[in-house]
């Protein structure tokens, strides 16, 4: 197997269904880490908000950086349905691709979930009541999308070594400068409708979620296609 070179580009030198599968065991790894360091967090923080979130935001960056080296070169490591949208219009992921690709990070997303909860001896599944809502939590999701996004399109052309270290860091900074705590990924909003723990998002907030990701996906790809022309142009 031919390893990729830029982490997010799809490989056609390996087969489909080993990219999905890649797909799917880093798109559970991280809900598995989101989830559960957001469990331990909270055990183990005594009440203490800010102690649970840092070590939700150290734990899902440095998955994310693992995830990403570890997978990348097999499906591209995108674990995000916008990610795998974002590299098929730019035909650095093929558009055959795209339906299994989204389709396998939402089951997984939500098996991440799953074992997540079992692991701390919780229910499967149970409804989040973890409010999120308002403009400002959906500015801070458009934010957050727009900023990874845009990274990604960018730094997978320009410097693509960099980019799991770049993606790892952000999103461990945007825990912590956005109002919503950076989900910037339709499959873990939804997923993390499931869990009633630290990590989750009520289901009836989770539509503004995913509405304000995907305007600030929309916008990265304008903008950055337009103010780094090079990374528009398949190669």
């Amino acid at each position: 197997m031919t390893a990729i070179t830029r982490p997010f580009v799809e490989t056609k030198t390996v087969p489909l269904g080993r990219r999905i599968v890649a797909e799917l065991v880093g798109t559970a790894f991280l809900l598995i880490a989101v989830v559960g360091s957001g469990i331990m967090g909270e055990r183990l923080a005594g009440g203490n908000v800010a102690v649970a979130l840092l070590a939700n935001s150290l734990a899902t960056a440095a998955a994310l950086y693992v995830l990403i080296e570890w997978l990348g070169p097999v499906s591209g490591a995108h674990f995000n349905p916008l990610v795998t949208l974002a590299m098929a219009l730019r035909r650095d992921a093929a558009w055959p691709s795209v339906i299994p690709y989204v389709c396998g990070q939402l089951i997984r997303a939500v098996a991440g979930v799953a074992i997540a909860n079992l692991m701390f001896e919780l229910p499967l599944f149970q409804w989040s009541q973890h409010a999120r809502n308002g403009m400002g939590q959906a500015l801070g999701e458009f934010v957050a999308t727009f900023g990874l996004v845009g990274l990604i399109w960018s730094g997978s052309r320009i410097k693509p070594a960099a980019v799991p270290a770049m993606v790892a860091a952000y999103i461990g900074s945007a825990y912590w400068f956005t109002a919503s705590t950076s989900f910037a990924n339709p499959a873990v909003t939804i997923a993390r409708t499931l869990t009633d723990t630290f990590a989750g998002i009520r289901p009836g907030d989770a539509a503004g979620f995913i509405l304000a990701q995907l305007v600030g996906a929309i916008a990265a790809i304008v903008l950055f296609g337009w103010l780094q022309p090079e990374t528009a142009r398949s190669k």
